[in-house]
């Protein structure tokens, strides 16, 4: 192992030990259990090796939001740590002709249109069948807090009807929420409003259980919220420097 390679694994687990410590101060705050709450590693445009050694280090959930890059990357951390099954998740915006490239993944968390899930649908239909996916693709709704189509998401008042189209796709299964708190608004209104949607989400779909908000700057209230999984991408990997080819 070379000199970097090392230096690289020892950042890594550094800011991995930071972030569990986080989150486990979060859930001793909220008097929630630790492992009530899953890290999702945002590896968009970190390369291939620093996904294989946060799997070494224990890390198996991965988000990535382009798709073009996150299928060469898939590719890649399975030839560097064959057998290892990590988990990918799809956590940014996502164009319908790109549905076919992660159809074959675990979860697709930013469905927020009934266009997108009926060709997330149509692509996980065709991936059983060539026998890239085993079974139904896991979907999280991505809920808007502010309604600004300009950042994606479903607006509060077509949350429920969107839910409901999802949960009559036989090839989508509706695992709950997912929400980004937007810029400049107070963390606790926003984290309020989005545990608000969940509940409203349970109520009508009980299985829908998921809630993945919080990353890097505002996991603590997440958490506080009641998040299921954060986001975490540049307290863990530091400033992205190189996208994987």
């Amino acid at each position: 192992m070379s000199t970097m390679t090392e230096e690289r694994r020892a950042e890594l687990a550094r800011r991995l030990e930071a972030v569990r410590e986080r989150i486990a101060e979060a859930c001793a705050a909220a008097g929630r259990d630790p492992d009530e709450v899953t890290l999702l590693a945002v590896t968009k445009t970190v390369p291939a090796a620093d996904v294989a050694t946060l799997l070494d280090l224990g890390v198996d959930a991965f988000g990535e939001n382009r798709a073009q890059e996150a299928a060469t990357k898939v590719i890649e951390v399975a030839q560097l740590r064959p057998g290892a099954g990590p988990r990918w998740h799809f956590v940014g915006g996502l164009q319908r002709n790109k549905v076919r490239v992660v159809a074959p993944w675990t979860r697709v968390e930013s469905v927020d249109s009934v266009r997108l899930a009926d060709a997330l649908a149509a692509a996980v239909r065709r991936a059983v069948d060539d026998g890239t996916r085993a079974g139904p693709l896991p979907v999280l709704l991505q809920y808007s807090v502010d309604g600004d189509p300009k950042r994606g998401g479903v607006p509060d008042a077509g949350l429920l009807e969107l839910a409901d189209h999802v949960e009559g796709c036989p090839d989508l299964r509706l695992d709950g929420l997912m929400a980004v708190a937007p810029l400049g608004a107070d963390p606790d209104a926003a984290f309020t409003a989005i545990a608000d949607a969940a509940a409203r989400l349970r109520a009508a779909h009980p299985a829908a259980t998921e809630l993945s908000a919080g990353m890097s700057g505002d996991l603590d209230v997440a958490i506080r919220h009641g998040s299921t999984s954060v986001r975490v991408g540049t307290a863990l990997v530091g400033e992205r420097r190189i996208t994987s080819r």
